[in-house]
């Protein structure tokens, strides 16, 4: 898609009426990031500067009925950089590809205690470890299937996902037609349980990707996370553990281990985290996560987007906090983080990564983001560092 035919989208959507309510209008984003690598794999430094247009139309006919329709678009201004559609494979990767697509299509039913949808659509469960929709990237992964929910009570909510195929971020435009969709047989089974004590989720994931037999897997795991207020400090938590098993005639035989710790204190505007987070491998097989919001985890170098065979074993700590004074006052977001990565089987050092980040907003309804990320390796993949520089414009307004 051409830069011109972009900025011309945008402007249309800029002049369309907005939604008069949550159920019905027009809905645009336009999104423009610069993202370089330096990856010491490659003899060449990738840097990569993409415009996507996202823009969708919400129509209520009946008090319980709605349908929904999006287009997405990304350009492209150069071709610095390996989008693992254009062939630039002297480049490192930055996996966001020009195309255009339609990114949902669905129609939803919603009644007082349950609903449903049916069709593509952006699919988020839990901190979206297992489940989510790539957002970082600028072509969103998204899923063909039903979607149900189910609150018998208050505080209960009960979700069953049947998926026929994702679309990953890659596009309809990758050179491996793996990397642009895969067909699904999938059930997805999520629980939510808000207690006094916290909230509790119990999950179970059939995947059977019938595309890649190998990538089929069981997953179970139970999600305990809660807040505490201890004077002036607020204390919380999230642990969870689960099994993940092979599936549906996958050939590899997999059994491992996924568990996470991570304690948090918020006080004085600042919070603090630490974390612990161990997915198994033992030599052949690891605990995988295809369907995940990987960019989210284990470092923004995305150097552990498929776990290693001998598992990882991420410990990382961050602390993050707002700024600023007059009419910016608290408006400036920042967030600094520190990864040590480890082998789960034989602890082998991998290597450790530095992360920081700055959100600002910008005249006129935009907002911005500077990021950065460093990788250090220590006999897996390369020593890597990369850095973002983003703009971005929504309409309504979040």
């Amino acid at each position: 898609m051409k830069l011109t035919s972009c900025i011309t989208l945008a402007l249309a959507a800029a002049s369309l009426p907005m939604a008069a309510d949550a159920d019905q209008g027009w809905s645009g984003h336009l999104r423009y990031r610069h993202e370089a690598v330096s990856d010491d794999a490659f003899a060449r430094d990738a840097s990569a500067d993409t415009l996507r247009l996202r823009l969708g139309y919400r129509h209520a006919w009946a008090r319980q009925w709605s349908a929904g329709l999006e287009f997405e678009g990304i350009a492209a201004l150069d071709d610095r950089y390996n989008s693992t559609a254009n062939g630039e494979t002297a480049y490192p990767v930055v996996a966001d590809p020009a195309a255009l697509e339609v990114n949902q299509a669905w129609l939803r039913w919603q009644g007082a205690k349950a609903g449903a949808t049916l069709g593509r659509q952006r699919l988020l469960l839990d901190n979206q470890r297992f489940v989510g929709n790539v957002g970082w990237r600028q072509n969103e992964q998204t899923f063909d299937g039903l979607v149900a929910d189910f609150s018998p009570r208050d505080g209960l909510v009960l979700r069953y996902a049947w998926l026929d195929r994702v679309h990953r971020v890659f596009s309809d435009e990758a050179r491996d037609p793996l990397a642009r969709e895969r067909r699904l047989d999938a059930h997805l089974a999520n629980a939510s349980w808000q207690t006094a004590a916290g909230t509790v989720v119990a999950y179970g994931y059939w995947l059977e990707d019938e595309d890649v037999a190998g990538a089929s897997t069981r997953t179970l795991g139970l999600r305990w996370t809660g807040g505490r207020e201890l004077a002036a400090i607020k204390l919380g938590w999230t642990l969870e553990f689960a099994n993940q098993r092979d599936y549906a005639g996958n050939p590899l035989q997999v059994d491992a281990d996924y568990f996470l710790v991570e304690p948090s204190a918020t006080a004085w505007g600042l919070t603090w985290k630490l974390g612990w987070e161990q997915l198994g491998g033992n030599g052949s097989t690891a605990f995988q996560t295809p369907l995940a919001t990987l960019h989210a985890f284990n470092g923004w170098a995305d150097k552990f987007l498929v776990t290693p065979a001998n598992g990882l074993d991420d410990r990382y700590a961050s602390v993050s906090g707002k700024f600023g004074s007059g009419k910016l006052q608290d408006k400036l977001g920042w967030t600094v983080a520190w990864h040590d990565f480890d082998a789960d089987r034989g602890g082998a050092d991998y290597g450790r990564e530095w992360n920081a980040s700055l959100s600002f907003p910008l005249p006129g309804g935009l907002s911005g983001l500077l990021k950065v990320a460093d990788y250090q390796s220590d006999g897996f993949a390369r020593d890597t560092r990369k850095l973002w520089l983003q703009v971005e414009w929504a309409f309504p307004a979040p």
